[in-house]
């Protein structure tokens, strides 16, 4: 098959001219993409297809394609570990580019030519299992080459009791105990926040009858409506903007809207609106800690905004998630989590812009269902689960954290 994707292939770029800039290459490529036959572009994609079945059956997280940086050859990020595969083919960087306008429609090349950056949502059907396997898309360019990443999304949901979370913190973020306010989780690209928050969105959907709205880009998991109704609204396709999404969202009686990501001032200050007029609002951040999510709202709004903004948030916020993904000592990753939940003094802490406290309030706080990130380094430390190394590498205090192991040692 690849000598057939092959010879395809140079049919395809022999229409593009090699003393074109890369701009011009790129548009010469996508009119050449655009005249080959149905076939040839079904083709394109079952090789597209093959290199898919390769995550699953490594049960990677990712996939890279193209760009100067692979160095043509495919990348696969196994147990959080990026690596070259070199049982898959190779591909020049007009190659990958082929393959990556293959699966992209008429309107996803012009935007990603235009904005240089296309986020979607991709699936195909893998046929050793049978079951159609979603993946989170990016498109991007690098130094004038067309690179594509695909993040692998689970077909499955873990149930969030298997989450670890405290009785207490659970009732923050269920609709039924805690009828509004804002509820984050945050972490790191890759330390699966996403599938938390699908873990809360499939809780309320078994057991609670409310309208659940989510606004993402891409959608990732589709949760089929059971004892909720959930609708997914797509940035770019049905909605042009998150910060829209959510202004829009309060005129479609919601109980609860998600927001897939918290990341301008805009959104930050709907989100804040909507958990303050009485909903129960989740969304993500890019923070690896409690009092650093409050710094970043704080730090994204208006200066003249802050003081507002600050006693706003400290009104409606009920719990904080921040998580990683760290390695095991018997191999696969555990789920390792800091976990604030609002009270009077974290409450205070944060309207007197004493952000420095909150750390050791939730260090103090576990019979009130809180916990500190080393904390539960320190929990998965002894259960013989994570290395002493482990622990101190992926902990936000190392020094705390050292403290922490020697005197349990001791």
């Amino acid at each position: 098959m690849i000598n057939e994707f092959r010879n395809i292939a140079q049919q395809v770029l022999s229409k593009v001219s090699h003393a074109s800039s890369d701009s011009e290459r790129l548009l010469e490529l996508r009119t050449a993409v655009s005249e080959i036959s149905p076939n040839e572009r079904a083709f394109l994609r079952k090789i597209f297809a093959q290199l898919l079945d390769a995550v699953v059956k490594n049960g990677a997280s990712d996939i890279e394609i193209g760009g100067v940086g692979t160095v043509d050859k495919v990348w696969l990020r196994i147990n959080g570990t990026k690596i070259p595969v070199d049982k898959l083919p190779t591909f020049s960087i007009d190659e990958s580019t082929l393959l990556i306008f293959s699966i992209l429609s008429q309107n996803q090349q012009t935007e990603l030519l235009e904005k240089r950056n296309l986020d979607f949502s991709y699936s195909y059907l893998n046929n050793e299992s049978g079951n159609e396997q979603r993946f989170r898309a990016d498109v991007y360019f690098e130094l004038g080459t067309v690179a594509l990443n695909l993040r692998a999304i689970s077909n499955e949901i873990r149930s969030l009791d298997s989450l670890g979370f405290h009785k207490f913190a659970v009732d923050k973020m269920y609709h039924e105990n805690t009828k509004y306010g804002l509820s984050l989780i945050t972490g790191i690209t890759g330390s699966g926040k996403s599938s938390t928050l699908d873990s809360v969105i499939d809780y309320h959907n078994r057991t609670v009858n409310t309208h659940i709205i989510i606004i993402a880009s891409p959608v990732e998991f589709i949760h089929k409506s059971k004892k909720s109704i959930v609708r997914h609204r797509e940035v770019g396709s049905d909605v042009l903007s998150f910060s829209r999404g959510v202004i829009e969202a309060m005129r479609q009686d919601p109980d609860i809207v998600v927001i897939g990501e918290m990341r301008d001032p805009d959104t930050i200050l709907a989100s804040l609106e909507v958990a303050d007029t009485g909903h129960k609002v989740f969304s993500t951040l890019h923070t690896s800690s409690a009092a650093e999510s409050i710094d970043r709202i704080l730090a994204e709004v208006d200066k003249r905004d802050i003081d507002r903004v600050r006693h706003r948030l400290a009104d409606v916020l009920v719990s904080v998630v921040s998580q990683k993904l760290v390695p095991g000592i018997s191999g696969g990753r555990h789920l390792v989590k800091e976990v604030m939940l609002m009270t009077p003094g974290i409450k205070a802490a944060i309207k007197n812009n004493n952000i420095g406290e909150i750390y050791m309030m939730i260090n103090q706080s576990r019979d009130l269902g809180m916990n500190t990130l080393e904390q539960d380094l320190l929990r998965l430390y002894a259960e013989r689960k994570i290395s002493k190394e482990t622990a101190v590498t992926f902990s936000n205090n190392r020094q705390f954290m050292v403290q922490m192991i020697n005197r349990s040692i001791n």
